[in-house]
């Protein structure tokens, strides 16, 4: 609830298996939560809105569902789930569903993206967010969750962190887990050791989160590569133990095999977040003269497979 005692209004930007995930536990759970629909609005009209989950099933049979941001209300929290290749729109899709007190909950996935959002929308107050979850959309208005779930919030604007903690408050009463730092820098980075490795990997070799884990040559190369994001991390002041590195493969190791969100868009033949995920990475190190090599020479392969796929076009 906010100050007023009233229970917070939600919109959800990007409505995939993130978005789909974290507002359906919020709808089931009583909030007014407001989705943004693109290609499935018409699917969702008619047959409603699904998640499968290993934390149990959700239906939402007439969710709030719109077309245009133009024609939503104003929430009081906007969870953008876009993917980050979309965020030249945001602004535009943003502003019609802001007030003076509402805040931005960023929920995506690589570097710099709160910092851009504030260059090019000044008056939008941001959160940002990590999701560690295997969530994904499995057909038209159907997501499926099979593992996990945490979300990890981290002021970015001054003076969010009541109102995250009230967030984290109505996150938790919809059954998700949520963990809140101060440091977003640190939140970005952390998650980049999972990500730059079985993201990128995972479109390299063709390959689930299964064989990247346990192939011991595949093995091998996600650890060198974490261990080049945490030094690339300690040259931009983020201290991550290595230690980090082992607990994210063992919880890769008890996942149902999984195709993270990159594999997924190139399965798609939609755009990769190269951008937020590599490039911003290895020029913030490089900024700080860490060079991270075999993480530079991963960017440039999946560089040279978006722009294979492009031809095929």
């Amino acid at each position: 609830m906010d100050n007023s005692g009233k229970r917070r209004s939600y919109a959800v930007i990007g409505t995939g298996g993130i978005g789909g995930y974290y507002g359906m536990k919020l709808a089931a759970a009583g909030f007014d939560v407001n989705f943004l629909f693109r290609s499935d609005y018409d699917a969702v009209l008619r047959d409603g809105y699904r998640l499968e989950s290993v934390d149990g099933d959700v239906f939402l049979p007439a969710p709030r569902a719109y077309r245009s941001a133009e024609d939503m209300p104003r929430c009081d929290v906007i969870l953008v789930c876009l993917k980050t290749t979309a965020n030249s729109s945001l602004p535009s899709i943003l502003k019609p569903l802001l007030h003076k007190a509402s805040v931005v909950v960023l929920i995506q996935n690589g570097l710099l993206v709160e910092e851009e959002l504030s260059s090019a929308l000044p008056q939008a107050r941001i959160i940002g967010a990590t999701a560690f979850i295997c969530s994904s959309r499995i057909a038209p208005a159907h997501i499926s969750h099979t593992a996990y779930g945490a979300l990890t919030l981290v002021p970015y604007s001054e003076g969010t962190q009541e109102v995250m903690a009230g967030i984290a408050e109505d996150m938790k009463s919809a059954g998700i887990k949520v963990e809140l730092k101060d440091n977003y820098k640190s939140v970005r980075w952390r998650k980049l050791v999972w990500n730059i490795p079985y993201n990128g990997l995972s479109v390299a070799l063709g390959s689930k989160t299964d064989f990247l884990t346990f192939n011991p040559h595949s093995r091998a190369l996600v650890r060198d590569l974490m261990m080049e994001v945490i030094a690339g991390a300690a040259a931009c002041g983020v201290s991550i133990p290595e230690s980090f590195a082992d607990e994210m493969i063992a919880a890769t190791e008890v996942m149902v095999p999984y195709k993270p969100s990159m594999r997924l868009d190139y399965d798609a033949h939609r755009p990769m977040e190269i951008r937020a995920m590599y490039a911003n990475p290895v020029a913030e190190a490089a900024r700080h003269c860490c060079p991270m090599p075999k993480v530079e020479a991963l960017m440039q392969l999946l560089s040279a497979i978006e722009e294979r796929e492009q031809t095929k076009v």
